[in-house]
């Protein structure tokens, strides 16, 4: 291959790559960001469970004292 091509080949390479590992760089930003966000969610979910769970336990236990009198 003569040189004429070649450089512009390289450099249209070289563009390229530094593209695409931008975009990489890009979407592993993202995709860190959607899996924190979807981590705090969990635990928010999971503190609403265990309210609701003990709230089920108190109305168990008041519907239980009335039951018995």
């Amino acid at each position: 291959m003569d040189a004429g091509v070649l450089v512009p080949l390289a450099v249209f390479a070289f563009v390229a790559l530094v593209v695409a590992i931008t975009s990489m760089a890009k979407l592993r930003d993202k995709e860190m960001e959607v899996h924190q966000r979807l981590y705090t969610e969990e635990l928010e979910h999971q503190g609403k469970i265990k309210e609701l769970a003990l709230e089920l336990e108190r109305v168990k236990s008041a519907s239980e004292s009335i039951g018995r009198k």
